[in-house]
């Protein structure tokens, strides 16, 4: 039995200029593209606002980059996805120091998300960090249960 729907649903795209601004604009165009009353908002709006956060600090953003901001909801998730210019050192490292008064984004998006994960877009192409937070069960077909059940 196939899902009612296959395919994710993209809930929105932004081109967010690589300014602190842009951290309370995407705060509230996720808040805008799930609604209030969506069970992950909160969770979502946060792990927005910490990628975002990242990715001006870190990624050496200026105004004249943009940050993509994509909300995708699949399977009982929102999928988050934040691509930057990308530093030109190192990949995103989760600060295990929960006492620090800053650099704790990677730390709290861990805490939220089922997943999580970064990928280079290729040279010159920027970087995406992205996490997946579930607000649902997620859904099984009855093949893909006895599948599993099999050993």
């Amino acid at each position: 039995m196939e899902p009612a729907n296959p395919r994710p649903n993209v809930l929105g795209r932004a081109a967010l200029p690589g300014v602190r601004e842009s951290v309370p604009l995407a705060r509230r165009q996720v808040r805008r593209w799930l609604g209030t009353d969506h069970p992950a908002a909160d969770d979502v709006v946060l792990a927005v606002s910490e990628l975002v956060t990242n990715a001006i600090t870190h990624a050496g953003c200026g105004r004249d980059d943009f940050i993509a901001l994509t909300l995708v909801e699949d399977d009982g998730a929102i999928y988050v996805e934040v691509n930057d210019p990308g530093a030109l050192h190192g990949a995103p490292v989760v600060r295990e120091e929960p006492d620090a008064e800053n650099g704790r984004g990677l730390l709290i998006i861990r805490e939220l998300a089922e997943e999580w994960g970064t990928h280079a877009s290729g040279p010159g192409l920027g970087r995406t960090v992205w996490c997946s937070i579930r607000f649902a069960p997620p859904l099984v077909s009855p093949a893909r249960h006895e599948a599993r059940a099999a050993p």
